[in-house]
């Protein structure tokens, strides 16, 4: 099969526009580097809660003490997934409880750095 090369070089494009997004592939949450080190810092681990009447997960570094107590959030890993830097996170466990699609997608998502947390909608 044929490609034209200005059709490969605009596939090669598009993934690099894709750089700085946060998915869920394979009932993972995919941070890439960029964001993950603005939102995590060196944390091996994050806190986290999902609330289901936004459908909003709220993501905070390990070390921030008072989010844990305001949203009684749970510790999970925060997994390296390649050299650069991008980090994984197991949603298993929280999208079968709440019954949440896990098909594989790009998520939105903010970052309110005066907080220090890390926002998606599920």
């Amino acid at each position: 099969m044929f490609i034209p090369p200005n059709r490969l070089k605009n596939s090669f494009d598009s993934t690099k526009k894709e750089q700085g997004k946060v998915q869920l592939k394979t009932s993972h949450l995919l941070v890439d580097h960029t964001i993950a080190t603005k939102a995590f810092g060196t944390d091996l681990n994050v806190n986290l809660i999902y609330y289901p009447n936004r459908a909003t997960l709220m993501i905070a570094p390990e070390s921030d003490d008072l989010f844990t107590k305001l949203h009684k959030a749970k510790k999970h890993m925060l997994k390296d997934r390649n050299a650069q830097g991008d980090k994984t996170i197991a949603l298993h466990e929280l999208l079968i409880d709440n019954e949440i699609d896990n098909t594989d997608r790009n998520l939105k998502f903010e970052y309110q750095k005066e907080l220090g947390v890390l926002s998606v909608t599920l």
